[in-house]
């Protein structure tokens, strides 16, 4: 039988006088037919209900993998730089020691006022106030305010300014506030100044 004669005899069947319940008699071509629409049938569910589930396990896996390799990748790069790290680690601690002993401790805030009113002094400047303030308590560090009023002309006051700032312990100026000498005719002027030095906390505050 030819190609033609099974197409010919398929569209000479009647699908409605096909019993469901004897699909043994049914003809040849339909049982060929539908066992091939069936397999169609039960891939498609399987690729559903299993392989879907496998491949999104498989994109899970690789998303892991790649997540494992850049960990990978950081920590050799860590290990391979570690001694570099502990070389930088020694001159943070080395710098961190020098700034530290910039920092006035309790004992040396009295001599720190007196280098303060000697650069004053030796700028041509009169004193009107220099008072220590109540510490201010950081996480760190302990602010020391120090609140200075002052009086001469515009250029002793900028070379008191650079004389401070050039202390060897760290000092650091504040809320300048310039007005000219009450009672004097002249060009003086009137600065009013806060500077701040600092103390490591030892301590620690939260």
């Amino acid at each position: 039988m030819s190609i033609r004669d099974s197409l010919d005899g398929l569209r000479s069947i009647d699908l409605n006088e096909l019993d469901l319940n004897n699909v043994g008699s049914w003809p040849a071509a339909v049982k060929f037919i539908a066992g091939v629409l069936l397999l169609i049938v039960v891939l498609g569910l399987g690729y559903n209900f299993h392989l879907k589930d496998l491949q999104a396990v498989l994109e899970q896996r690789q998303q892991e993998e790649q997540t494992l390799k850049e960990q990978f990748s950081s920590k050799a790069f860590q290990a391979a730089n570690l001694e570099a790290y502990k070389e930088q680690m020694q001159e943070m601690e080395v710098s961190f020691g020098a700034l530290l002993r910039q920092l006035p401790s309790d004992t040396e805030v009295p001599g720190l006022l007196e280098d303060i009113t000697r650069t004053g002094l030796g700028s041509g400047l009169e004193f009107e106030e220099i008072k220590l303030l109540p510490e201010v308590a950081q996480q760190f560090y302990i602010e020391l305010p120090i609140q200075i009023k002052v009086t001469g002309g515009y250029h002793d006051l900028a070379t008191f300014v650079s004389g401070v700032a050039s202390l060897p312990r760290i000092v650091t100026l504040h809320d300048f506030q310039l007005a000219p000498a009450s009672g004097d005719s002249s060009s003086r002027l009137s600065m009013q100044i806060m500077a701040k030095t600092y103390r490591y906390n030892d301590k620690g505050t939260k």
